[in-house]
């Protein structure tokens, strides 16, 4: 008899827990990003890219005496290599929004016709 007292008493006591906890906690990889967050990422991919053409370039025309152009090319090299990395980041974000469109509204985050 206490066996079906203690087990009622846990299933009252589970029931009352589920009700005070959160609807769905957040898992860590599902962390909501903020468009500030964003446009900093994709800043500090540009100037990344700007930065490490530019020292590639600098160390090459150091080396082999050609002063300003190796630094010229390698910067529009870097520059354009962070444009690259920005475009497939910008994306990245992209298909996570249209994902998570989808799971909202079914037919939401569809490609479009111009999508390739």
């Amino acid at each position: 008899m206490s066996d079906d007292t203690d087990a009622e008493r846990l299933r009252a006591l589970e029931a009352k827990l589920a009700a005070k906890r959160p609807v769905q906690a957040k898992d860590h990889m599902e962390e909501h990003y903020s468009q500030a967050q964003l446009a900093w990422r994709m800043v500090i991919e540009l100037v990344a890219g700007l930065g490490i053409g530019f020292g590639i370039g600098y160390g090459l025309d150091y080396l082999l005496g050609t002063t300003p152009w190796l630094m010229i090319v390698f910067v529009l090299l870097g520059f354009a290599a962070g444009v690259k990395t920005m475009i497939s980041s910008a994306r990245e974000i992209q298909g996570r929004f249209d994902a998570e469109a989808a799971l909202k509204q079914p037919g939401a985050g569809a490609p479009n016709d111009r999508d390739d």
